[in-house]
């Protein structure tokens, strides 16, 4: 825990009590803060209670009394419109803040020189994230893993010199920090994302640019520029003297890091050095990847990392459950799990990275269905379709791709898994990326996911990963 000292004696409201809220909750306590904490969920108000957290309706409180309010990410700042505790601080002219706010402030007091990374971006946060912890912790750094990816910021070991804080950073929470100003930022990509939570696109752009705005400079600013939104953010980041550091995957730069074939490479003016070689790494297939891990190493050059030490990092790169994760083999089939592809966009970049696919898709539908994935038509060589899109998929697919309807993952695993083996290719795909939502059949896409992992690793024969 990050015991929260720069609060210490003062009335702290905090609004959310799910993991983020809690661990806010009793770090502002340890640190000396009078926590009284609320949710709109009574079992949520009872738990933290029976925890030993001071809870009260915040609707009673005295608000002239309190310094801040911490908003758990979740609740709605601005859109659709603000929740009713953010317009009661609103009208006590009290901050609202959030638990990365509470950290960054508590990093300046104690130990300034600490390293924080923080990571954003519309896709790719979650893999970039656990990526830079991964390179560093390799290299024998103190690695702190957290934030949007998992574990609540102030749930990890305070900072000190030494020690690095590798965190993603979602755009509510970013919105929630005022003061955000990680030593390395970074900013991956924007597309359209989460507008009913900030309006519009520009609004959208202005929070996660806030990122990278906020880093020192001293520090990196790392953004990738092979979007519009994230090239116009550069271009004004640099106006200002700041250090930028350039991402391309498209083309090659003049300064910054870029993907020629599989290598990355670090150009500095008129000359380019290869730092890193991502061919033959599984868990970094495809060039939303090679994205991921170039950002990964312009972090790891700007904590002191060099190329060596770089490359054995990414070699030995797990890679994150259900995103492109490869479980096993039994023959030359390879069985992978990219339950995370819950829309299209993100089944087409799995579909991008294999030629002879057994494709398992399929649960809750979203809009448009997988009629843009038509360009990958070619390379599945059969669909296995289970859910409530099942039939929907089977009419886009019609006679451009051989499909069969199996309607649950355990039946669409055994056929594709038969099919698979009986393919004469040097490496055949059973690739479960559903291009939908799991809650027609399954809580959420982890679980989804380990039940296919589940059912891989039962099927006689399989080389588990490891």
């Amino acid at each position: 825990m990050i015991p929260i000292t720069t609060l210490a004696g003062k009335k702290v409201a905090v609004f959310g009590l799910g993991a983020s809220g809690l661990a806010s909750a009793s770090a502002l306590l340890a640190g000396g803060a009078d926590v009284i904490a609320f949710d709109d969920d009574a079992a949520s108000v009872a738990k933290a209670s029976a925890g030993g957290i001071p809870t009260s309706d915040l609707r009673n409180a005295d608000w002239s009394k309190l310094a801040a309010l911490v908003l758990a990410p979740g609740v709605p700042l601005t859109h659709p419109s603000p929740h009713w505790v953010v317009q009661l601080a609103r009208k006590a002219a009290i901050e609202v803040i959030g638990d990365i706010e509470l950290f960054s402030r508590e990093r300046r007091h104690h130990a300034p020189q600490a390293p924080f990374v923080a990571v954003t971006g519309t896709n790719g946060k979650s893999t970039t994230t656990a990526m830079i912890a991964h390179l560093a912790a390799s290299a024998g750094m103190d690695a702190q893993l957290g934030g949007n990816i998992g574990t609540a910021i102030l749930s990890l070991k305070p900072p000190r010199p030494g020690r690095v804080h590798v965190i993603e950073c979602s755009s509510y929470q970013i919105d929630l920090a005022p003061s955000l100003d990680p030593s390395v930022g970074i900013l991956i990509n924007l597309t359209e994302d989460h507008l009913d939570r900030h309006g519009t696109m520009e609004n959208y752009a202005a929070v996660k640019g806030r990122l990278v705005a906020g880093v020192p400079h001293e520090g990196a600013a790392v953004i990738g520029v092979d979007d519009d939104w994230c090239q116009q953010i550069a271009g004004r980041l640099a106006q200002t003297g700041k250090h930028v550091v350039q991402i391309s995957v498209r083309r090659k730069l003049s300064d910054g890091l870029y993907l020629d074939g599989s290598r990355i490479m670090h150009a500095d003016g008129a000359k380019a050095t290869p730092i890193a070689e991502l061919g033959g790494i599984g868990s970094l297939r495809g060039v939303h990847n090679a994205q991921n891990a170039a950002c990964a190493t312009a972090a790891a050059l700007a904590l002191g990392l060099d190329p060596p030490a770089i490359q054995a990092g990414l070699r030995s790169f797990p890679g994150l459950p259900h995103r492109m994760e490869e479980v096993g083999r039994r023959g030359a089939a390879l069985f992978v799990n990219d339950s995370k592809a819950t829309n299209a966009d993100s089944a087409a970049q799995a579909l991008a990275c294999f030629s002879d696919i057994f494709w398992i898709a399929g649960g809750l539908p979203k809009t448009g269905g997988i009629e843009s994935l038509r360009s990958f038509f070619p390379r599945i060589r059969k669909a296995y379709l289970i859910g409530e899109a099942a039939d929907q998929f089977a009419v886009t697919l019609a006679d451009a791709v051989p499909h069969e309807i199996n309607g649950t993952l355990d039946k669409a695993l055994a056929a594709a898994a038969r099919d698979a083996a009986a393919f004469s290719a040097a490496e055949p795909v059973v690739l479960l990326s559903p291009a939908c939502a799991s809650f027609d059949q399954y809580r959420n896409f982890e679980v989804r996911g380990d039940a296919f992992r589940v059912l891989v690793q039962a099927l006689p024969g399989l080389q588990k990963n490891t």
